[in-house]
């Protein structure tokens, strides 16, 4: 709830009367730029053929992703885009939550930042996507985050508690869902590039494969969410 809270608080911060851009097709496209020019020797290497997807599927992934995601409405909000455990300290005197480490902060959707947040319950050294929220335990979150959101952006009625209706509360959880494919993606890339310069000791390439193939696991669960006119 906390958390729900917070990431609300951040992504009510005023644009200052601008509109402006997500940052996340600009990213996607500059990470696959440095894989195709850095990497490309590197992923057609017969060995990394099985688990790490041709040049040319990630680029025909990337843009069905584009033409798919940005019909979604998913509002561009200040985000976050990295909320993983690491970047969330837990006040339990004061009972709230604050957020570190905004070296990834940008403009973006709204269930980006929210789909990436669910991503990293499955964790980072050890990952594990049976622990990805249920959807019970995603509607619960998502009903304190639109709280709170609507609270902070419409302001509250004399008082009372802003109404959250299902449908607010379904369409996200589809929008959420979706977008979560393109933490995955983006993840991934970032992974292949670490893999290359990065001098910490993690097995970057391992965690690549891994975030690419939640990806095309997903793919066909979330597209399967519509959400209700």
């Amino acid at each position: 709830r906390l958390v729900a809270q917070e990431m609300a608080r951040v992504h009510a911060i005023h644009a200052n009367g601008s509109l402006p851009k997500p940052i996340l097709w600009q990213k996607l496209h500059k990470y696959l730029t440095l894989v195709k020019t850095d990497l490309s020797p590197k992923v057609s290497n017969p060995s990394l053929q099985q688990d790490v997807p041709s040049l040319e599927m990630l680029e025909r992934e990337l843009a069905w992703m584009k033409e798919t995601l940005s019909q979604l409405g998913s509002p561009i909000v200040l985000c976050h885009n990295d909320l993983l455990c690491k970047n969330i300290i837990y006040d339990g005197t004061q009972e709230h939550v604050r957020f570190i480490d905004y070296e990834y902060t940008g403009y973006n959707y709204q269930a980006f930042d929210i789909g990436n947040h669910f991503n990293e319950f499955a964790g980072v050294k050890e990952v594990d996507y049976r622990l990805y929220p249920s959807k019970e335990t995603q509607l619960q979150w998502l009903h304190s985050y639109l709280q709170a959101y609507k609270q902070l952006t419409q302001g509250s009625q004399g008082g009372t508690v802003t109404a959250v209706s299902e449908e607010e509360l379904e369409a996200l959880y589809v929008q959420v869902n979706k977008f979560s494919l393109a933490s995955h993606f983006l993840w991934a890339c970032w992974g292949l590039i670490q893999d290359k310069y990065s001098t910490i000791d993690f097995n970057f390439l391992r965690y690549a494969k891994l975030r690419f193939k939640q990806y095309f696991k997903m793919k066909p669960v979330v597209t399967a969410l519509q959400i209700s006119k």
